[in-house]
C-alpha cells in the first residue's frame, strides 16, 4: 500500500473583481499520484501549473473542493482532530523560504524546538538535546543555537527549517522548491542532506519544483503539471529518455538549452489535455496523447 495516495484531487478558487463577472480558476483539476514509503517522488511544472497548490492541499494548509487525499490508507479530509494532530508529526513540509516556517523573531533553537513543545515531547532538558543533535544532523554548530534567522546566511536558514521539519520523526516530507534560492553550491550541500536523511531514516520525499535538474538526481518517479493537469508520469529515468508529451519535451528542452517542439503552452494545448486521458504510452509510462 502507497504511503501517500491522491485521487481525483481537485482545488478551484472563485475570483470576484469589481465590476467584471466572477471567476472560476481551476488550478487543481482531477490530479492523481502515489508516492511510497521511502520514496523520492517529483511533481514538477512551471509557475501556475498547479504543483504548489497540490502540495498545500496534501498538507490541509487548504481545502481540496474534491478527490481524496490518504496517508497510509486513511483519509485526510475525514479525520478527526485528533487524527489531524497526529498527521501533522507524519507529514511535514520545507518550503523554498524558511521565513514561511521560522519566526524572524525567535532564536534558531526555540524555532526547532517549537514543534516538539507544541506535540508535548519530552523534558526541557530532552528537548534542548534533541534540538542539539537536529543541528548536528543538519551540519550546524549548536553555536547557532541563539541565533536569529536574518543573522544567518539563506543556506543556515535553509538547513535549519530541514532541521525542524525532521524534529518530531516525520515519514513523509513535502518540499516546495527547496534549492531554487540558493546559489548551485549551498543547493547542493542541501541535496546530498536530503539522500543522506531518506537513505539513514527511510524517509519519503515528494519534490515540488520546477528545477529538473534536481528531479533527475533526487527521484525515483515524476509527474508533469500543466494547468492544473498531470500530463505525463513516469519512472524519471523514462521521462527523461523518452518524453512523450510536448510539454514534458519543452520543459526538458529548456533545461538543456535544446530546441523544442513548442516554445510554451498554448491555450488550444491546454484544451487538447483536457479533453485526453491519460493512456499508458509504455509499461508504467502514462501520457495525454
Amino acid at each position: 500500500m502507497p504511503l501517500l495516495e491522491v485521487e481525483g484531487l481537485v482545488k478551484r478558487f472563485v475570483q470576484r473583481r469589481p465590476l467584471q463577472p466572477t471567476v472560476e480558476v481551476r488550478a487543481v483539476n482531477d490530479v492523481s499520484f502515489t508516492v511510497g514509503e521511502g520514496e523520492s517522488f517529483g511533481l514538477v511544472g512551471e509557475s501556475g501549473s498547479g504543483k504548489t497548490t497540490a502540495a498545500r492541499c496534501i498538507l490541509r494548509l487548504t481545502t481540496p473542493t474534491a478527490g481524496e487525499i490518504r496517508f497510509d490508507g486513511e483519509a485526510i479530509g475525514s479525520m478527526s482532530r485528533h487524527r489531524l494532530r497526529a498527521l501533522r508529526r507524519a507529514i511535514q513540509p520545507v518550503f523554498q523560504d524558511p521565513y514561511e516556517s521560522l519566526n524572524p523573531r525567535l532564536p534558531v533553537g526555540e524555532s526547532v524546538a517549537e514543534p516538539l513543545v507544541v506535540h508535548r515531547i519530552g523534558t526541557a532538558a530532552n528537548r534542548q538535546t534533541r534540538v542539539e543533535e537536529l543541528l548536528h544532523q543538519v551540519g550546524l554548530d549548536p553555536a547557532h543555537l541563539g541565533r536569529r534567522p536574518g543573522e544567518l546566511s539563506g543556506g543556515q536558514r535553509q538547513r535549519i527549517a530541514l532541521a525542524r521539519a525532521l524534529a518530531l520523526g516525520p515519514r513523509l516530507v513535502v518540499l516546495d522548491e527547496p534549492v531554487s534560492a540558493l546559489d548551485a553550491s549551498v543547493g547542493a550541500q542541501i541535496v546530498n542532506l536530503l539522500m543522506r536523511f531518506q537513505r539513514d531514516l527511510n524517509l519519503a520525499l515528494l519534490f515540488i519544483t520546477h528545477d529538473l535538474r534536481l528531479v533527475r538526481h533526487m527521484t525515483a518517479r515524476v509527474a508533469v503539471m500543466r494547468a492544473g493537469l498531470i500530463v505525463e508520469t513516469a519512472a524519471t529515468s523514462a521521462v527523461f529518455a523518452a518524453p512523450r508529451h510536448p510539454y514534458t519535451r519543452t520543459l526538458l528542452a529548456a533545461a538543456t538549452g535544446s530546441s523544442a517542439e513548442e516554445s510554451e503552452a498554448s491555450d488550444a494545448g491546454v484544451m487538447e489535455d483536457e479533453a485526453s486521458p491519460l493512456r499508458e504510452v509504455a509499461p508504467g509510462h502514462w501520457a495525454r496523447v
